[in-house]
């Protein structure tokens, strides 16, 4: 019997450490085609998975919109760069 467990929680205001875990969970947590259907290329369940959903809603509240995300992979990198600077 599987268990639903809640995502984790996106805290506000996104701190620069938070936006970095998430521009890697972004990246590491990617659908991968398998004869079960999509699943996380690093965890092997289901796509999205709890991190790929963290990332990308931390991104969100820090106000990069999920198209961006989707479209253009640099948009990422870009944040990522300010807000190290």
């Amino acid at each position: 019997m599987s268990t639903l467990i809640d995502d984790f929680p996106v805290l506000t205001p996104v701190t620069d450490e938070d936006l970095a875990f998430a521009v890697r969970a972004v990246r590491t947590h990617v659908p991968e085609s398998w004869p079960e259907g999509e699943l996380c290329r690093s965890e092997r369940v289901p796509y999205p998975c709890r991190l790929a959903r963290w990332g990308r809603a931390t991104l969100a509240a820090a106000g990069l919109p999920e198209a961006e995300v989707e479209a253009d992979a640099a948009a990422v990198d870009r944040l990522a760069c300010e807000a190290g600077a």
